[in-house]
């Protein structure tokens, strides 16, 4: 094939060889596959969105209805958010984190995932590294090669709680790394650092002279002993060099709405409002002033919410340890547990022997249609995901029937 074969012709690319190059997200798929099903009449539980099952709090949903009747929000708003937002998004920022910002630092996207996308590209050149603790959300490396950056995974499993340790980091860094990428709680795992954990991290990251991302959408949601630690409150001398990532999708049962935000350095959240105001333009006004009613509200709501999770994390750890080959480390954030399978992989279950996670969330869907995701959409395979953010009953019918099916593996 030569550069200028039909098969090669720019002109004949019906994709970009850029967007093409994008995955699905794997936890949408699963979900969207999960409820087609449903919606064909079969019994299908769905463990693949990290989606509260609760309802948005009603303060919230009536300050939108309110709001759609007001002629002021039909009309465009500034691109980088409705400035009583951005001062209640400052505010909300230092009575929850303890993060003094202005409200020039902030910038309201349409969710959290516009926010990471318009933060790396806001910062990276091509070629520039980021590294990226492994397991990972699926949608962190492809915002990050959408930006033209290099992810560099590091990864950390069950052994260790799925945390990285500062020595992982500074073997993976080279010099093109620009970037750590810092979640707590995460998403897959719900592992939470310490406090002593952030700040060893955050000062290896200032010393070396990296930005860093830090997303802190599950803030609000930790358990047991664990505690939430804000990355440039530990380290401040980060400041100026920190994005931080959040939103209302989490917290206030808003993953509809489509609001989410960034702080960080003025010049970047201006490069970033600029990228904006050409991609989007302003979020829904009508959802903004949902998300206004909600982080200037009290976090009654959320409360009530982080318990029933609670709950629900202690049901599900207890029912997958419960299964032979299956090894589940109590998560302690976020809502999501993500127990390794490596001991069932090769195992007949069915006259069938799952090699990979993939398969195996296949048969499980296949065979007991119990929607999971594998953990191969978070960079490790051999692990699944699955969220606890559906209802008590839900759950433990799904987990029983998973039991009941790995329960026939044989050697």
């Amino acid at each position: 094939m030569t550069a200028t074969s039909p098969e090669t012709s720019p002109t004949d690319r019906r994709v970009s060889a850029r967007i093409g190059a994008i995955s699905e997200s794997a936890t949408l798929a699963v979900d969207a596959k999960a409820k087609a099903l449903k919606a064909a009449g079969r019994p299908v539980i769905g463990f693949g969105a990290g989606e509260p099952d609760f309802p948005t709090p009603d303060y919230i949903v009536e300050a939108a209805a309110k709001a759609c009747h007001d002629p002021k929000y039909h009309r465009y708003s500034p691109a980088g958010g409705l400035p009583e937002l951005k001062q209640a998004i400052a505010a909300k920022t230092l009575r929850d984190s303890g993060y003094e910002v202005d409200a020039s630092q902030v910038l309201v996207t349409n969710g959290g995932k516009q926010a990471i996308y318009q933060a790396f590209a806001a910062i990276l050149d091509p070629g520039d590294e980021v590294i990226v603790p492994t397991p990972y959300w699926t949608t962190y490396p492809e915002s990050i090669r959408l930006s033209g950056g290099v992810p560099v995974e590091v990864v950390a499993d069950e052994t260790t709680g799925y945390r990285v340790t500062v020595e992982q980091l500074e073997a993976a860094r080279t010099p093109n790394t620009k970037v750590l990428l810092f979640v707590s709680p995460s998403n897959p795992t719900g592992a939470v650092y310490s406090r002593e954990q952030v700040e060893e991290i955050g000062r290896w990251a200032a010393e070396k002279g990296l930005w860093v991302l830090t997303d802190e959408i599950y803030e609000h949601l930790v358990y047991g002993e664990a505690t939430f630690s804000s990355l440039p409150v530990v380290v401040p001398q980060l400041r100026d060099k920190c994005i931080v990532v959040n939103g209302v999708a989490k917290t206030y049962a808003m993953t509809g709405w489509r609001v989410g935000w960034l702080i960080g350095p003025k010049d970047v959240v201006k490069a970033a409002t600029n990228l904006q105001s050409h991609a989007t333009s302003n979020v829904s006004n009508i959802a903004q002033v949902a998300a206004l009613a909600a982080v200037s509200g009290d976090l009654d709501a959320v409360a009530k919410m982080r318990e029933a999770f609670d709950r629900r994390r202690r049901t599900m750890v207890r029912m997958l340890n419960e299964i032979d080959g299956v090894l589940c480390p109590e998560p302690e954030g976020a809502f999501y547990a993500y127990p390794s399978v490596k001991g069932l992989l090769g195992k007949e279950i069915r006259g069938r022997r799952p090699q990979t996670s993939v398969e195996l969330a296949a048969l499980i869907l296949e065979e007991v249609e119990v929607a999971v995701v594998p953990g191969e959409a978070f960079g490790t395979p051999g692990y699944l995901r699955l969220s606890y953010a559906l209802g008590d009953e839900d759950l433990v019918e799904g987990i029983s029937r998973v039991q009941k099916l790995l329960a026939e593996a044989r050697a």
